[in-house]
């Protein structure tokens, strides 16, 4: 007897090589079910097979002790069930006509042989869950009953590999627009700014599986003028991402026209407030405009409810700029002071997000006080060895566990200043 074209149907081809398990060792999900459908069965040999165009692959064999693992598609009795869609029991192999030509007769003693469909996750026959005997027998009710229960249970455990491995390339897709997401919000690396060194670090929490809300920016406005924005969203996910794009590219856009800190974050709460695409709860924005174009660099500062930056100067004297107006995103008229500072040769103003601060690890919260003191204590004030610092002690206070986003930026008059 020819074997029906039904075992060579190129979906159902596809779907038996889909699961991943042609030519994989033996596992105890499966070989559980074969050694108990032999066990309550009473069946000297019993398999669970996935049965592609050349041969019977045997992903579980109970009874066998040669080390086989496979037959052909002419030698597996699983092709019947295959190309009828039904379940098949024999008797008698050897004098039904279904199977009494087929060359396991001889070559494996069938006498006897009861099977049911191993089915996948889209209704595709990949194989069977079947009972062997040497010796003819009458299956029972109780027998069938077993063998059919024991065979969805192998159909639900292939189902069940299926959507984790549907979920799992799901994850690493959401994952990849996340990082894409995330690198898309932040500038790639600090920019080089003639007469100021510039250090900045950004680390995602979760890994960077789930889109927060920090985010820094650094940028120029004219001639020896730059901009610093650092924000906090609240929220994370697309929602986030929606307000941080919005927020830089708006104090962005803002900086061309103004160089007033104040008045660009007016304008970043009018965007927020306006916006009907964006639902914003709130954002709390620290903006520093920097004017290089004296023989000290002039910032102004304004900060709309962000954590205060920490001023150290050279003489190792420390300051906190604490914030002057309220979160962007609530109000829609709000008043956020800016306030003058001069930065010399040798201070250091650095900036941060409360990722930092509130850090969790053994001993509690990171805290400002830890962070100003960390500050306080740098052999020098070079942005680089403050950020590098902060990072360090960081990871050391959580063990490298983050459930914030974290943005430092730390900046610092340079040798080549005007």
């Amino acid at each position: 007897m020819p074997v029906s074209s039904k075992v060579f149907d190129e979906r159902r081809l596809a779907a038996v090589a889909a699961t991943g398990l042609l030519d994989t060792d033996p596992e105890e999900s499966f070989d559980s079910l074969s050694h108990l459908a032999a066990k309550l069965i009473g069946a000297p040999l019993a398999f669970i097979t996935l049965v592609d165009d050349q041969r019977s692959f045997w992903k579980s064999r109970y009874g066998v002790e040669d080390g086989s693992y496979q037959n052909t598609v002419e030698e597996s009795f699983c092709q019947y069930v295959v190309g009828t869609q039904e379940p098949l029991i024999v008797s008698d192999a050897a004098n039904d006509p279904r199977t009494a030509d087929n060359p396991s007769v001889d070559s494996m003693g069938v006498r006897a042989w009861a099977g049911y469909p191993v089915v996948g996750p889209e209704g595709d026959i990949l194989g069977t869950f079947c009972v062997v005997d040497t010796e003819c027998r009458d299956w029972t009710e109780r027998d069938i009953e077993v063998l059919d229960a024991l065979s969805r249970s192998a159909s639900r455990e292939i189902a069940l590999r299926h959507s984790q491995q549907l979920a799992d390339a799901a994850f690493d897709r959401v994952r990849a627009v996340t990082v894409t997401l995330q690198e898309s919000l932040l500038p790639p690396t600090p920019p080089q700014v003639p007469g100021l060194d510039v250090a900045a670090w950004h680390r995602p929490a979760h890994g960077g599986e789930v889109v927060l809300g920090d985010f820094y920016d650094v940028f120029p406005t004219g001639r020896k003028r730059w901009g610093i924005v650092l924000g906090d969203v609240c929220g994370h996910g697309v929602e986030a991402a929606k307000r941080t794009a919005l927020a830089r590219y708006t104090v962005r856009a803002a900086a061309t026209h103004s160089r007033v800190p104040s008045k660009i974050l007016a304008e970043l709460n009018t965007a927020l407030n306006n916006d009907p695409s964006v639902a914003v709860e709130f954002i709390s924005a620290l903006y520093v405009a920097l004017d290089l174009t004296r023989s000290t660099v002039i910032a102004k500062v304004s900060n709309a409810g962000h954590p205060p930056a920490i001023l150290r100067r050279a003489d190792g004297s420390m300051e906190l700029l604490e914030a002057t107006g309220p979160i962007l995103g609530v109000f829609e008229n709000v008043r956020v002071p800016s306030r003058t500072i001069t930065l010399h040769p040798g201070d250091l103003l650095v900036m941060f997000t409360d990722g930092v601060t509130e850090s969790r690890g053994d001993t509690g919260f990171f805290g400002i006080d830890r962070l100003v003191d960390l500050v306080s204590g740098l052999v020098s004030g070079s942005p680089f060895d403050a950020v590098d610092a902060i990072e360090a002690a960081v990871i050391d206070h959580t063990n490298d566990e983050f459930s914030d986003d974290i943005a430092v930026v730390a900046i610092s008059p340079s040798s080549d200043s005007p």
